[in-house]
């Protein structure tokens, strides 16, 4: 299943989701990491100092995700901002082939 706009790929099928139960706002791309990082905090009662790998990279997927997010905001920022600019100016509208 793939995620439209996102380079990440689902990996977690709905079904594991539901029997993990993966609470729905977390159903996103690194929810395969959360699965077994809550199995983890369970059977290690929720330690602090327990499970940092697992936490580490479900984290570090979050973060990745936070990012290409914010680059992709970016991105529609420029273009708007560019074709303010041109209109400002009164100059055709000509999208800019290096953005595509």
């Amino acid at each position: 299943m793939d995620v439209e706009g996102s380079s990440k790929k689902m990996i977690a099928t709905q079904q594991e989701m539901v029997e993990n139960r993966v609470p729905i706002p977390y159903r996103d791309q690194c929810a395969h990491l959360l699965i077994p990082l809550n199995k983890c905090r369970q059977s290690e009662f929720y330690l602090p100092w327990k499970c940092e790998d697992e936490r580490h990279v479900y984290e570090k997927c979050e973060y990745e995700l936070v990012m290409e997010r914010m680059l992709k905001m970016q991105k529609i920022r420029v273009k708007e901002a560019e074709l303010k600019q041109a209109k400002k100016q009164g100059l055709p509208l000509i999208p800019s082939t290096a953005n595509a």
